[in-house]
């Protein structure tokens, strides 16, 4: 046996059930080599009562006991509840008893006596099935869906975050990542796992999905009539993810009851099911994600301490997509490329308008945001640049934004032109009569979206946030504009 089976076999749990003091000393101390919790009983009585306590991964069970015998344990064999394989022992090869003991639910049956190698051999197989069990049932909650672990992205601020992932992901210490929602925390929790020498699953939990009083079972598990409605027992996360990661997305959610026993936990590294007595090791990395500011709920009472310093151990601190801007157009490419083949329509190239489009956004809902976007253009069959420009009414303030026609004018139409401070003309249109704002056909592009801004802003009494609704931009691409034409106009100034 391998060392890595050795270390993940470490949250088994066995219960050996003779009538031989002898027996059943012997197995324990053999067994006690590979798992941490070996329990043993002298009948069927008193391993009950254990059993309701506990949950044993492994029952290794003498047939001829006293009082009831080993295949008359119907509790732990009910098909309805038992999650534990069973080996059988007896010192009678009778037919009629082999048959009775693998109707009952037997992994494997064993004649006595037998030597160690060969109870240790039928034990491995079934602890083997059984972490084959945890895993599938890991992927199932996971179902792998298509979620690749490569960051997408050579922004400065990307390639700093890709570093410090993979300095940080052989360690086997408690990680906590920070960032705005839709930021991409859980792909980071992947890419630590990946990188990092465990080889167990990678469990994600969203502590926020979960109600606060199924949270505990939800991680540590619980036994049999351990509460209303526990008519079996289950396996929690912690136990699954042994030897791997649990990822802990949106920590900040956790209650504050929850907390204490989620500390104990990652400091004893040990778990108590939910109305067992006994504690079972467990090897778990820890991963915490949330889009919080963890230090203010400390202050404000509504994060323990001592948790938030043993979850801050290494922290990861993840960039806004507006804060990563240059990484839009190989993140738009990604998911157009992925979202196309799940769509089953033709891969799209956008062209530079529409990658200028998405750059002037602010993007609140970061890479979730991005994503949803580009699933919509696909589905409507319409450039990110023409959905937005229906969107807000008004023309996108691009620099690769062609003007309307509408708003190409004849000299001959000015009626009174500014050109100190570049504002737009005022025109009137041969056919109405009306008068409009228009622009010269001499202006560069350049000047045109300056004037058209300011002119919004000088509609909405210089109210920045109510211009760029009409603009369909963020308020902080305006003022990224204004602080960009104040260092223009220093420069002019000193040239």
């Amino acid at each position: 046996m391998s060392e890595n089976a050795t270390i993940s076999w470490s949250a088994v749990s066995v219960l050996v059930v003779d009538d031989e003091p002898g027996m059943r000393a012997i197995l324990k101390k053999a067994l006690s080599k590979q798992f941490a919790q070996v329990d043993v009983a002298g009948s069927i009585q008193e391993a009950e009562e254990i059993r309701k306590r506990c949950h044993f991964d492994l029952l290794i069970v003498d047939i001829n006991l006293p009082g009831r015998s080993g295949i008359e344990w119907h509790e732990a064999f009910d098909p309805s509840t038992r999650r534990s394989d069973v080996i059988f022992m007896t010192g009678y090869a009778d037919l009629d008893t082999a048959i009775q003991a693998l109707r009952a639910g037997a992994s494997d049956f064993i004649l006595k006596p037998f030597n160690l190698d060969q109870m240790m051999q039928s034990v491995n197989r079934c602890i083997e099935r059984r972490l084959v069990e945890r895993q599938n049932f890991a992927l199932q909650r996971d179902v792998e869906r298509s979620y690749p672990v490569d960051i997408i992205g050579d922004a400065h601020s990307t390639l700093q975050m890709k570093k410090l992932i993979g300095q940080v992901a052989p360690s086997q210490a408690a990680v906590l990542v920070e960032g705005e929602s839709g930021t991409g925390k859980e792909l980071v929790a992947r890419a630590l796992h990946q990188l990092s020498n465990r080889n167990g699953p990678f469990v994600p939990l969203n502590c926020g999905a979960i109600a606060p009083d199924l949270l505990e079972s939800e991680l540590f598990g619980h036994v049999s009539g351990a509460f209303t409605g526990a008519k079996k027992g289950r396996e929690g996360l912690f136990r699954v993810a042994n030897n791997g990661t649990l990822f802990l997305d949106e920590i900040g959610e956790m209650p504050l009851s929850m907390q204490s026993s989620l500390l104990r936990a990652l400091e004893q590294k040990a778990i108590r099911p939910v109305g067992a007595e006994r504690e079972v090791s467990v090897d778990v990395r820890i991963v915490a994600a949330t889009n919080r500011n963890l230090k203010e709920e400390v202050e404000e009472g509504r994060f323990r301490r001592d948790l938030y310093y043993r979850l801050n151990v290494l922290t990861i601190e993840l960039p806004s997509l507006r804060e990563r801007l240059d990484d839009i157009p190989a993140l738009a490419h990604h998911f157009t490329q992925q979202l196309a083949k799940d769509l089953g329509s033709k891969p799209v190239n956008w062209t530079h308008e529409d990658i200028q489009a998405m750059q002037s956004y602010d993007w609140p809902g970061n890479i979730r945001e991005l994503r949803n976007m580009m699933e919509r253009c696909l589905l409507l069959g319409k450039p990110p640049a023409d959905y937005w420009r229906e969107l807000s009414g008004v023309p996108l303030p691009s620099s690769s934004q062609p003007l309307p026609e509408s708003t190409l004018v004849d000299e001959s139409d000015v009626v009174m032109i500014d050109d100190e401070d570049k504002r737009p003309c005022r025109c009137h249109d041969q056919e109405s009569g009306d008068e409009t704002f228009c622009y010269p056909s001499d202006w560069t592009l350049k000047e045109v979206e300056k004037a058209h801004i300011m002119q919004v802003v000088d509609t909405h009494q210089g109210n920045k946030s109510a211009a760029a609704r009409q603009l369909g931009v963020a308020r902080k691409t305006l003022e990224r504009k204004f602080k960009d034409w104040a260092e223009e106009s220093v420069l002019d100034s000193q040239d």
